[in-house]
């Protein structure tokens, strides 16, 4: 196989997968490890690839990217509408309590199967999200609670010392919590300190968490880690995780719905 056929297999398999593997591209292509780090090398080059230890995932999978709003909405629109009827599970049918809604564009799907229950009293929601708050303000007779801030223009979501601080001093009993990143190794990870931060202060508070994430985000670490998996309760996503996530989740006592 010549260097341009393989460098062609490697792009498509980084595109169905997400990450490529040193040691199973040299078994696939029957050539030394050495050969296929040249080839990575190559790749990373011409910016179709990033190289990481073992291999390589997507040039767009830097540990500080973070799309805008807009173009999240966009993204697996299909899978975050599925995965948000499907974390309301987590409430039951009879429930009456207090939900903390994380931001996000798949939190934001769960707002919206959620909206309906509202009006009917005995859910109060507490959120720093200010699209969701919008979102929800509209329902009749909905329980809603902002919490302010320095608003991210980037998530429309309120952040800062404060806004940390205040949901510290809450207890919620459910928290529907979006995340950038979901890894057997590094956790739950978002690419910005201070949204990690608030992140963090939202796990510490709920007396559940049930994190939300579509199977983009599976394997991604990125900046900011913000809490180890055993810090979950559930995790609502519309793939199976790969082994070595799906061990680490179930060492963790991680229970995984697929939507």
């Amino acid at each position: 196989m010549y260097a341009t056929e393989r460098h062609d297999a490697i792009e498509r398999r980084l595109a169905a997968d997400g990450r490529v593997s040193v040691v199973d591209l040299a078994a696939t292509f029957g050539v030394t490890t050495e050969t296929v780090r040249r080839d990575l090398a190559q790749l990373e080059a011409n910016g179709s690839l990033r190289r990481v230890h073992g291999g390589a995932v997507p040039a767009d999978r830097e540990s500080t990217a973070e799309p805008a709003l807009a173009e999240r909405l966009q993204r697996h629109s299909a899978a975050k509408s599925a995965i948000g009827r499907r974390a309301l599970d987590a409430l039951g049918g009879g429930f009456r309590g207090s939900v903390y809604l994380d931001a996000g564009t798949t939190t934001a799907a769960v707002a919206g199967a959620l909206a309906p229950r509202l009006g009917d009293g005995g859910i109060e929601v507490v959120t720093h999200a200010l699209t969701l708050a919008h979102a929800l303000a509209s329902v009749p007779n909905a329980a809603l609670t902002v919490i302010g801030g320095r608003v991210r223009g980037l998530t429309a979501a309120a952040v800062g010392a404060d806004t940390a601080r205040t949901i510290e001093g809450l207890r919620p009993d459910v928290a529907f919590l979006g995340t950038n990143g979901v890894s057997a190794g590094f956790g739950l990870s978002t690419p910005d300190p201070d949204e990690a931060a608030v992140k963090r202060a939202i796990v510490r508070a709920a007396r559940r968490v049930v994190v939300v994430a579509d199977a983009d985000k599976h394997d991604r670490e990125l900046l900011v880690g913000f809490a180890p998996l055993e810090d979950v309760d559930v995790l609502v996503t519309d793939a199976p995780p790969g082994p070595e996530l799906s061990a680490a989740l179930a060492d963790a006592g991680v229970e995984v719905w697929l939507a």
